[in-house]
């Protein structure tokens, strides 16, 4: 999905420390850093710490790939072990999908997320650990976390690539830190009818179909009507709508048109 808009503000603001730090160990990519990047910065984040990347750093590739979420790579911290990378952090999670022989506390995503913004507003700095492409973290870089983040995905099929790791993490950190209504629905220029001018199209409709014989048999009627009233209720109808059903009742009782071809010139 397209979807970019600079003059509008992060919706996520309740973070006192920016956000959790995203830590890349090993990443073999330069294209898939730059994926993740913005995933990063289409949930608010912008600290990236990368352990040892493969190819080097900085890398063209990761730049071409950013797709404009360039403020984070400028941003990128370079370390050359997990060690040094996680220093400054008190908590630290892991992300892995496979099953490790040792006991630390495993967490959904959604979770993790609220124990992260918990975390946070104490101003407690967070890093969450990514592991390489290949073959995710070793389990001497899970050890360093306090605790392991497991997504709940097809057993048969679980993996996931960095970015999409990134971006389904980075996501739960963001929705923790906003207030967007389940469902809206999205008027335009034009407001909802009231409820005088849904009534009023109802009577036409109704003195419209009693006069076609589609409101029979009598006792059927008021069943009739009802049923066809809640189909409207149902569909939130605007002023422009009810114009527009207006005109559409006018048409059919005035009956079939003849329509004129435009003349010759």
């Amino acid at each position: 999905m397209a979807g970019t808009d600079s003059t509008q503000a992060t919706l996520a603001q309740t973070s006192k420390t920016g956000g959790p730090a995203i830590i890349l160990v090993k990443p073999q990519l330069g294209e898939n850093i730059g994926m993740v990047t913005r995933a990063m910065l289409n949930n608010g984040l912008t600290e990236l710490r990368l352990v040892k990347p493969r190819d080097g750093w900085p890398n063209p590739a990761a730049e071409a790939s950013a797709a404009g979420a360039i403020e984070v790579l400028e941003k990128a911290q370079v370390f050359e072990t997990t060690e040094e990378a996680i220093a400054d952090l008190h908590k630290v999670y892991a992300t892995t999908a496979r099953t490790r022989d040792m006991t630390k506390p495993v967490a959904v995503p959604h979770y993790a997320a609220k124990e992260m913004r918990a975390f946070d507003q104490f101003g407690q700095k967070v890093g969450v650990l990514f592991g390489p492409e290949k073959a995710g973290l070793h389990n001497d870089d899970v050890v360093l976390a306090d605790t392991v983040i497991s997504v709940p995905l097809n057993p048969k099929f679980s993996s996931l690539n960095l970015a999409q790791a990134v971006l389904l993490i980075a996501y739960e950190w963001f929705q923790q830190g906003v207030d967007v209504p389940d469902e809206e629905l999205l008027l335009g220029s034009s407001p909802l009818a009231t409820k005088d001018e849904l009534l009023n199209f109802y009577k036409r409709l109704e003195a419209a179909l009693d006069e076609s014989g589609f409101l029979w048999p009598p006792e059927k009627r008021p069943n009739m009507v009802r049923n066809l009233r809640n189909i409207f209720q149902r569909a939130h109808l605007t002023d422009q709508e009810v114009n527009t059903l207006h005109g559409v009742v006018k048409t059919l009782q005035l009956g079939p048109r003849v329509q004129k071809s435009p003349k010759k010139q």
